[in-house]
């Protein structure tokens, strides 16, 4: 068993000729960050921004559908609680937080895609 340990050693004398070849030990792990970064992160911060700003931007009277799929309208912003008071029905009101919005519908009728 030691002798099979030793044929697997590399030949040579360690640290002669690794010059260059550090970089490009390191080259696919920094290409595989970068794309990684290009097609996974960067579009979902993007994504969590746009998210931000609408909940963000929600104001009386706007239509929202909830996390939980409910449609609602707005009926008072709560800016100290974070909070929103929802119409989902005649004579039906419900305090909901901001984070629990989904998205908001347009005036034209059609959801928003987040």
């Amino acid at each position: 068993m030691f002798y099979s340990i030793i044929a697997m050693a590399p030949a040579g004398g360690g640290a002669a000729g690794g010059g260059g070849s550090s970089f490009l030990t390191f080259l696919p792990m920094i290409l595989i960050f970068g794309i990684l970064y290009l097609f996974l992160l960067r579009p979902q911060a993007k994504r969590q921004k746009q998210q931000q700003n609408m909940l963000n931007a929600l104001e009386k009277g706007d239509k929202i559908v909830t996390n939980g799929g409910m449609h609602a309208t707005v009926v008072n912003v709560n800016e100290k609680d974070n909070t929103l008071l929802v119409k989902i029905a005649d004579n039906v009101k419900v305090e909901i937080e901001r984070g629990a919005v989904a998205r908001k519908i347009p005036t034209g009728g059609a959801p928003i895609k987040a």
